[in-house]
C-alpha cells in the first residue's frame, strides 16, 4: 500500500462539491489525454511508464489511502484510445470487405500485437502461453474478488480490487496491445531513468539534512535506529529501493548488450548513482532484489553454472559477515536484544502468524485482506507491527485464501516466468523484463505489494506483448 507521493499533502474530500471539481478536473484531464493519444500512436505507454510510481495520499473518513491517481487517469484515457481505434478499425476493415479489399489493414496499434498471436497449442500448454497468462491474471482478480465475501475486513479487499487489481489489469490488457518496438522500449526505460535519478538525488538531500519530506512513521523510526533510512519522495524505504533495483537491472541490460560505448559509459555512470541513492534506503530486500536480477542477467550474458558458483560464493560470503561481524555493525542479530526478528524489523514474527492463521484454516483461508485483523485478533496485539500483509506474499496469500489461493499464486508466478524467459536468449529487452520480474517476485517474498504493484502488471503486459511479437516472427532477435 505504500509507495510514492506526489509531493502534495493529503487532501480531504468532506463535501460534494469537492468532490464534483475533482470529477471535473479529472474528466478535463482524461479528455487532454486522449487528444494526445490520438494525435501520438507511443503516448500511451510513455504516459503509463512516467505514471508508475506517483500515487497522491487522499484522505478521507480519518483514513489515509495513497491511490495512484495520476496513472488511473492515463489508463481511462488509454481505454478510450483503444475502443476508439477499435471502433474505426472495424468500419474500416467493413468498408474494404464490402470494395473487397484488406480487413486488416487498418488495424489499430494497439490491437496489432494480440492478432499476431495464433493460439493452437494444446490445452496443458495454453495456460504457459501469453493469453493463458492473462486468463490466470484474470482469475487471481475473481477468486480475490469472490474470497472477499467472506473476509473479516470487506472494506481494504474492497479497496484492493476495486483501487489496484482491476485498474491494473486494465493496464496490463493496454500495454499487451501495443505494437513494441526497440525505439519504444528505450524511451521508456529512459523516462524511468530520469525519474530514478532525480529521485536519488532527492534521497541525497533527506540523507544530507537527515530530515525526510514524507511519510511521519519513517521520521518516527530513524529516531531510534543507528543509521538514517530516507525514502526519496515515497512513503516507504523499501517501495524506494524496489523502483531504483528494477530501473537498475532494466538499466544492466543496456550495458551488457550495448553497442556503442557512449551508451554504455552514460549507464555505467547513472548506475553507479542509483546504487548510492540505493544503498541510502538501507533497503535489505532491495538489494537482494538487485543482486537476482544481475545474477540472471550474467547468467543470460555469459554462463550460468559460473553465475551459480558466484552466486554461492557470495552468499557464504554473506552469511560469514553476518556471523562474525561485531554487534556494533548493528545487523541485528547480536547484543543486546539481538534475535533474527529484530535484524528483519519483526518480520519472522509477522511470518510465523500468517503460518499460523494457515494452519487454523487451510483450505478457504480467512478472506481477502483479512490478515491484519486476523493477525491481531489471534496474536492479541494492538502492535503497530501488524501490518496489512506478513512481508512475505505466499503467506499472506495463504491466510487470506487458502490452498485455492496459494496454488493460484503459484501457477500465476510459474506461468509468468515460463512465458517471459521461453525464448528470451537473442532478445535483451526480453531478458531485462524477466530479470525485473525475477527481482521483483523476490522481493515481494521479503516485503510484500505483489499483484498490488502496478509494476507487476506493467512487466507482464509488456513482456507479454513481446512474447506474442515473438511468436509472430520467430526468427526475430527482437
Amino acid at each position: 500500500m505504500n509507495a510514492l507521493a506526489v509531493g502534495v499533502l493529503a487532501t480531504k474530500l468532506p463535501g460534494t462539491g469537492v468532490l464534483a471539481a475533482a470529477a471535473a478536473s479529472s474528466l478535463v484531464v482524461i479528455a487532454l489525454l486522449l487528444a494526445v493519444m490520438r494525435r501520438h500512436e507511443h503516448a500511451f505507454p510513455l504516459l503509463a511508464v512516467m505514471a508508475l510510481p506517483f500515487r497522491v495520499p487522499v484522505s478521507t473518513q480519518g483514513k489515509t489511502v495513497n491511490l495512484l491517481i495520476p496513472l488511473y487517469l492515463v489508463v481511462a484515457a488509454g481505454a478510450l484510445a483503444w475502443l476508439l481505434a477499435r471502433r474505426e478499425s472495424s468500419a474500416e476493415a467493413k468498408g474494404d470487405a464490402a470494395r473487397g479489399g484488406d480487413a486488416d489493414a487498418g488495424a489499430p496499434v494497439l490491437v496489432r500485437g494480440a492478432s499476431a498471436e495464433r493460439l493452437t497449442p494444446r490445452r496443458a500448454a495454453f495456460w504457459i502461453s501469453p493469453r493463458g497468462l492473462e486468463a490466470l491474471l484474470a482469475l487471481a482478480v475473481g477468486l480475490y474478488a469472490l474470497q472477499a465475501l467472506y473476509s473479516s475486513d470487506l472494506a481494504r479487499a474492497a479497496e484492493n480490487v476495486a483501487f489496484f487489481y482491476v485498474p491494473f489489469g486494465l493496464l496490463a490488457l493496454l500495454l499487451g496491445r501495443v505494437q513494441w518496438t526497440r525505439e519504444l522500449l528505450l524511451r521508456c526505460l529512459g523516462v524511468l531513468v530520469v525519474l530514478a535519478v532525480i529521485f536519488a538525488g532527492i534521497g541525497f538531500v533527506e540523507y544530507a539534512r537527515k530530515s525526510l519530506f514524507l511519510n511521519p512513521k519513517v521520521v518516527a523510526a530513524n529516531q531510534y535506529d543507528n543509521y538514517f533510512r530516507v525514502n526519496s519522495l515515497f512513503f516507504d524505504p523499501n517501495i524506494y529501493g524496489r523502483f531504483l533495483a528494477l530501473v537498475m537491472i532494466a538499466l544492466s541490460t543496456l550495458v551488457l548488450w550495448g553497442s556503442r560505448r557512449r551508451d554504455v559509459l552514460y549507464a555505467a555512470g547513472a548506475l553507479a548513482w542509483l546504487l548510492a541513492g540505493l544503498v541510502t534506503s538501507f533497503s535489505q530486500s532491495s538489494i537482494a532484489a538487485l543482486l537476482l536480477g544481475l545474477a540472471v542477467l550474467a547468467a543470460w550474458r555469459w554462463d550460468l553454472r559460473r553465475t551459480l558458483y558466484a552466486a554461492l560464493g557470495l552468499l557464504a560470503l554473506g552469511a560469514a559477515v553476518l556471523a562474525l561481524a561485531p554487534a556494533g555493525l548493528h545487523f541485528g542479530l547480536k547484543g543486546s536484544g539481538g534475535s533474527t526478528s529484530n535484524a528483519t524489523s519483526g518480520r519472522t514474527k509477522l511470518i510465523s502468524g500468517g503460518v499460523e492463521l494457515f494452519a487454523k484454516r487451510p483450505l478457504q483461508g480467512y478472506g481477502s485482506g483479512s490478515f491484519e485483523t486476523e493477525y491481531k485478533r489471534h496474536s492479541k496485539t494492538t502492535n503497530q507491527n501488524a501490518t496489512s500483509a506478513s512481508h512475505t506474499i505466499p503467506v499472506t496469500v495463504a491466510a487470506e485464501q487458502g490452498i485455492l489461493g496459494l496454488a493460484l499464486y503459484v501457477a500465476l508466478v510459474s506461468a509468468a516466468l515460463l512465458v517471459l524467459f521461453n525464448g528470451a536468449g537473442r532478445s535483451p529487452p526480453r531478458i531485462a523484463l524477466a530479470s525485473c520480474f525475477a527481482a521483483l517476485v523476490l522481493h515481494t517474498w521479503t516485503y510484500a505489494d505483489f499483484l498490488e504493484d502496478p509494476f507487476t502488471w506493467a512487466l507482464l503486459g509488456i513482456g507479454i506483448a513481446l512474447a506474442r511479437q515473438a511468436r509472430a516472427a520467430p526468427g526475430s532477435s527482437f
